[in-house]
Formats: C-alpha cells, sequence, structure tokens
C-alpha cells in the first residue's frame, strides 16, 4: 500500500488557477510527483467551523467565494465526488481522538481547496473529502486533528493543509511594503524548524518566530499547516517550494511523513 505525505500548500489569490507564475507551475508539476492517491482529506483556510467538521457529500461543487477577479474563473468548476468511506473512517478517527467531530453534507468546495487541487490534480477525478480549521483553537488542537488523520495516508489518502504561509493582505493591498525582508525572517524560521523536526518551537510560532503577527495578523491560513504537520505524525518536513505572489505573499509548500521523488523544483 502506498503511503501518502502530508503536504501543506500556500493557496494564495484565486487566481492562481489562471496565472503563470512560479507557485502554479511548481503545483502543477507536483501532480506529476505525487503517487496518485484513491483519496484526498484537504482543511482548507476558508472552511472554518467551531470544532471540526468532516464533509463529503455525494459531488462538491465549486464555490466562488471572492470577488473582483477575472471573469475566467467564475466559470471554473473543479467538481470531484466526495469520498464516503474516507469521512467515515476520518470520522471515526477525529471521534477516538477526543475531538468531538461533526458531520455535514454541504456541498461547497471553497477556493483555499479548488483552486490548488485543479493545479495539482486537474481532472478532479480523485474522491474528496473536507475538514473544517477553527480559528478560535491553538496550534496544538490543529496539531491534534492532524495526528488523527495521520492513519489515513497509510490507506493512500493524500492530507493537504492549504493556507498561505504569510498573509498580510493589508500590506498587499497598500502596496505598501516592496521590502519583504519581515517575510523573509518568518519564512526562513519556519523552514528551519521544520526540516529539524522541531515541534514544540513550531506550535509556538504566532509567540517565538520573528515578524509572526506582522506575517499573520490573524492566524487562520497558518492553522492548515498544523494540521499538515500533525498527520505528518510530528516528523520533520521538507520545503518543497518557495516563491512569492503579489511581491510579499510567500507561496511555500511543504512535505511532512513522506517527500515525493523526485522533489520537483
Amino acid at each position: 500500500m502506498i503511503q501518502q505525505p502530508a503536504l501543506f500548500i500556500s493557496h494564495g489569490a484565486p487566481d492562481l488557477a489562471i496565472r503563470d507564475e512560479a507557485a502554479s507551475r511548481f503545483l502543477r508539476d507536483l501532480g506529476r510527483h505525487l503517487e496518485r492517491p484513491d483519496a484526498i482529506v484537504v482543511a482548507s483556510a476558508h472552511d472554518e467551523a467551531r470544532g471540526v467538521v468532516v464533509r463529503a457529500p455525494a459531488r462538491f461543487r465549486t464555490w466562488h467565494d471572492f470577488g473582483n477577479f477575472d471573469r475566467r474563473l467564475f466559470e471554473m468548476r473543479y467538481e470531484p465526488e466526495g469520498a464516503a468511506d474516507v469521512a467515515d473512517e476520518a470520522f471515526r478517527l477525529l471521534s477516538e481522538a477526543g475531538l468531538s467531530p461533526a458531520r455535514s453534507e454541504a456541498p461547497q468546495l471553497d477556493h483555499g481547496a479548488w483552486v490548488p487541487l485543479s493545479l495539482i490534480f486537474p481532472d478532479a477525478d480523485i474522491p474528496l473529502v473536507t475538514v473544517s480549521i477553527d480559528p478560535r483553537r491553538r496550534t496544538e488542537w490543529h496539531d491534534a486533528v492532524g495526528r488523527a488523520l495521520a492513519p489515513l495516508r497509510e490507506r493512500n489518502v493524500l492530507v493537504v493543509g492549504s493556507g498561505s504561509i504569510s498573509h498580510n493582505l493589508r500590506e498587499v493591498f497598500a502596496g505598501r511594503s516592496q521590502d519583504r525582508q519581515w517575510v523573509d525572517a518568518f519564512t526562513s524560521w519556519l523552514a528551519d524548524r521544520a526540516e529539524a523536526g522541531d515541534r514544540d518551537a513550531l506550535l509556538r510560532v504566532m509567540n517565538d518566530a520573528p515578524e509572526a503577527l506582522r506575517n499573520h495578523p490573524t492566524d487562520e491560513h497558518l492553522l492548515p499547516f498544523f494540521v499538515a504537520l500533525g498527520a505528518g505524525e510530528g516528523k520533520p518536513g521538507r520545503r518543497l517550494h518557495h516563491s512569492y505572489t503579489y511581491n510579499i505573499l510567500a507561496m511555500d509548500a511543504y512535505a511532512f511523513g513522506t517527500v515525493p521523488e523526485p522533489v520537483p523544483e
């Protein structure tokens, strides 16, 4: 049986789906380096709930949860089937971990999920399960969600956390910052500690990392990183990609547990 990695992907803005830039090229290439999974479990920064909610409707429906972007994006559809059997197993694992999950059949698939998946697996033919994040909860709780889901990787299920390794949209919209040393300081700190397997330091990121609050005025886009970290069972991670979109939004991607070979550039 194939053991899948746990991935963290920075999904950027919705137009990543149609832009030709380093991050979109990386994601297209990544799909060619991964063993084809039987199912995908994704935790998106845009799928928020109280606690953890597991969803696997008969078929997901593309949710264009944004405005003021290229009209081509609103014509795009990414609508895989729900993986009901994997959702059942995820619910059981989360319950056994004491995380009191809930179920929902809501079909909406937000751009944090469908944009990166449309680049990695463009045919939308791999069944999907979504699990929510809870911005009211700490990094440790999201790590626990990932740890509960880790056994799915042994069943050829790909676990993906989709967020942004840096996410200060106020700086982007204001166009104030051409200097991104403050982003580099934060992302380099994360990469060093992920690759050293320093889980305790990573869980304290918002207190200990340089420029943490400037990179994440709110941390919902970083929380999926900890789902991936937990699903990798706390093992050292590897940064697979580092680039920027809109000058100061870092687009880093990580693999935990196992690493795709060969590693895409």
